[in-house]
């Protein structure tokens, strides 16, 4: 039911996927275009910027003491571009696509060791990176912990103590851990609004198939009358035109009803239609078990009452699926009267049964359309439900 193109547009995630979009197969130009990368780099590229600007003065005195400003300068330039494109580059991509990127990464950083022993916090970058990945949970617990030994014993042979040199390892892991826990909310969020859209989608399914079920079920037989009575009211209007009138007056009648249920069915949660109250009784009655006996149409109803037996079948219905405990339900309907019998419970022995508020309320609307309400016990031996004159 839904196409591809329309779960593309509600941003639904693919496998490894964060931020909404697979990046994979795409050229160099297609990940800087796409919106998802667009907004990593705006926020990777202020932390770069940051860092830059307060790192600055102390990275090129150093290289220039060592004689070696613009390959140090060119180093950690191709290793901050790494870290701007190793996860976009990433997303949606195979695990073994996500590990040589990553490879490739820890590579340009352990670069930086050949001349400055305390390049160790360059693997805050790369956990930021890894986390960002989206990588299997067990590998990457184990890289992080990789990463924290490794700093660890970088610190400690460099003589400082234990709590001096538990420090930098600790916040590249929680950096790194607290990236990753980011990243797979950012990836939930995404597969929770793209969950909406499709049920969103669903729902509009079933209400056109619930409005095409209904339509017909009550137009089908409705337009086969007029039909029917159309023909022979032509065939009436010279042999017996009196009966040719009341043929068309009946045809004035049906159609009447006949709009009135599509315009109940299809603002059905506006308005109530005894015609739609039909379809659904059907379905209700069937998925409890209960054996329905019911018209097929209700062309009979006088269009004045068809709002308010729709009402009166909803009710009955409802109180035989839920409180009775029946095994069938009978439907008899005319012009002026309904009536809705089961062979459940019925009322209690002492005469007389006493009405919830949906009977009160059925109660009223029968008052003011000038009919009346009653109940009792049914022929079937259940409870029977009544409106008529």
């Amino acid at each position: 039911m839904t196409t591809g193109p329309a779960i593309e547009r509600s941003g639904t995630p693919r496998a490894g996927e964060i931020f909404g979009q697979d990046l994979s197969g795409r050229g160099f130009l297609g990940v800087l275009q796409a919106r998802a990368a667009r907004r990593w780099f705006v926020g990777a590229g202020v932390a770069v910027a940051v860092w830059t600007a307060g790192n600055w003065t102390h990275f090129a005195a150093t290289a220039l003491a060592a004689g070696q400003l613009p390959l140090r300068v060119a180093h950690l330039a191709l290793f901050m571009l790494g870290f701007l494109l190793v996860p976009p580059y990433s997303w949606g991509s195979s695990l073994s696509r996500k590990i040589a990127l990553l490879a490739g990464l820890v590579a340009l950083s352990l670069g930086f060791f050949l001349y400055d022993p305390q390049s160790g916090w360059y693997w805050t970058f790369v956990a930021v990176a890894a986390g960002l990945q989206q990588l299997p949970r067990s590998f990457f617990v184990g890289f992080v912990a990789a990463l924290f030994v490794a700093s660890f014993s970088i610190e400690l042979a460099r003589g400082l103590s234990f709590v001096e040199a538990v420090g930098q390892p600790a916040l590249i892991v929680s950096i790194g851990l607290l990236l990753a826990a980011l990243g797979r909310q950012a990836q939930t969020l995404r597969e929770l609004r793209a969950a909406q859209d499709e049920l969103a989608e669903l729902a509009v399914a079933e209400e056109r198939n619930r409005v095409a079920r209904d339509l017909h079920d009550i137009l089908g037989h409705s337009l086969t009358v007029i039909a029917v009575k159309a023909e022979l009211a032509g065939r009436l209007v010279r042999l017996d035109p009196d009966r040719a009138e009341r043929e068309v007056a009946d045809l004035e009648e049906l159609a009447r009803g006949a709009l009135a249920d599509v315009r109940a069915t299809v603002h059905g949660y506006r308005g109530v239609s005894v015609a739609t109250e039909l379809a659904e009784a059907r379905a209700s009655l069937g998925s409890a078990g209960v054996a329905a006996r019911l018209p097929t149409a209700a062309d009979s109803v006088s269009a004045a009452h068809r709002e308010l037996f729709g009402w009166v079948l909803r009710e009955g219905v409802t109180n035989v699926v839920r409180h009775s405990g029946a095994s069938a339900c009978e439907v008899a309907m005319g012009e002026d009267w309904i009536q809705i019998d089961d062979d459940g419970v019925g009322p209690e022995r002492g005469g007389g049964t006493t009405p919830g508020h949906g009977l009160d309320g059925l109660a009223e609307r029968a008052k003011a359309a000038g009919l009346v309400l009653s109940v009792g016990r049914s022929d079937l031996g259940g409870f029977r439900l009544r409106v008529s004159a």
